[in-house]
């Protein structure tokens, strides 16, 4: 039986609008990755990250940004760097930005996100309030960008997880779990395998993408906890067996 508990560790704010880069540490268990093309659009705290992680997994890394100098300092050694609305070479794209950017990603990447795995890490929250900001039609943020982009494989998954976790791989000291939630067996599956091969663990969620209304529910929760001190803004929910 597995319990979910909430741990502390050290980390900045899920809204990437923190500008340090964050610490990383050597993966442990690296595996095969299946897809070995990754996009990253956005550079802060996620994006930097997230970008870590695939170079950890032996995946090729493009990061695209508005700021190409931001970009840079996010990319790891081997990674390409493009401007915002320049063309995405990844199989698996991460829009690593705030929830009212991922609009705009739609509008302008919609052709090229067509038959792409299109992870949301996004906690689509109003911050002085912590309520949903998702409009009523729709269960989650994520349902909401997939219906912008239809050809597209969207997959909700880093967004339970703050970006010192990741970036090290560990939550009090067992294997960061990045909990991933997709209509897309084969979408979900190639995330889990690409932070598996970082050495972190990804974990699908069973009921497909309208369990990303859950997941927002738990990113948020710690987000309210970390912005209350009642926790820091480094740690998440550890899988204890």
């Amino acid at each position: 039986m597995k319990a979910i508990t909430r741990q502390a560790t050290a980390n900045t704010r899920e809204d990437n609008t923190d500008e340090r880069p964050p610490q990383t540490a050597r993966p442990h268990n690296t595996k095969e990755v299946t897809m070995t093309n990754v996009t990253i659009i956005g550079a802060g705290n996620i994006g930097s990250a997230v970008a870590g992680i695939a170079a950890k997994a032996g995946a090729a890394v493009q990061i695209i940004n508005r700021d190409l100098e931001k970009a840079r300092a996010a990319a790891p050694d081997g990674a390409t760097v493009a401007a915002y609305g320049e063309p995405i070479t990844g199989d698996i794209v991460v829009l690593a930005l705030p929830y009212p950017a991922l609009a705009d990603v739609a509008e302008r990447y919609a052709d090229q996100l067509d038959g792409k795995v299109v992870v949301d890490p996004s906690n689509p929250i109003d911050f002085s309030t912590f309520d949903s900001v998702v409009p009523a039609e729709y269960a989650s943020g994520a349902a909401e960008f997939a219906a912008k982009v239809p050809g597209a494989q969207v997959v909700k998954a880093f967004n339970t997880d703050f970006a010192a976790v990741l970036a090290s791989g560990q939550t009090d000291g067992a294997p960061t779990t990045v909990l991933v939630a997709g209509d897309h067996d084969a979408a979900n599956q190639a995330v889990i395998n690409l932070v598996n091969a970082a050495g972190l663990r990804g974990v699908n969620v069973l009921g497909g993408l309208k369990r990303a209304k859950e997941l927002e529910a738990m990113g948020s929760l710690q987000i309210i906890l970390a912005v209350t001190e009642a926790t820091p803004w480094t740690g998440g929910f550890k899988i204890v067996k």
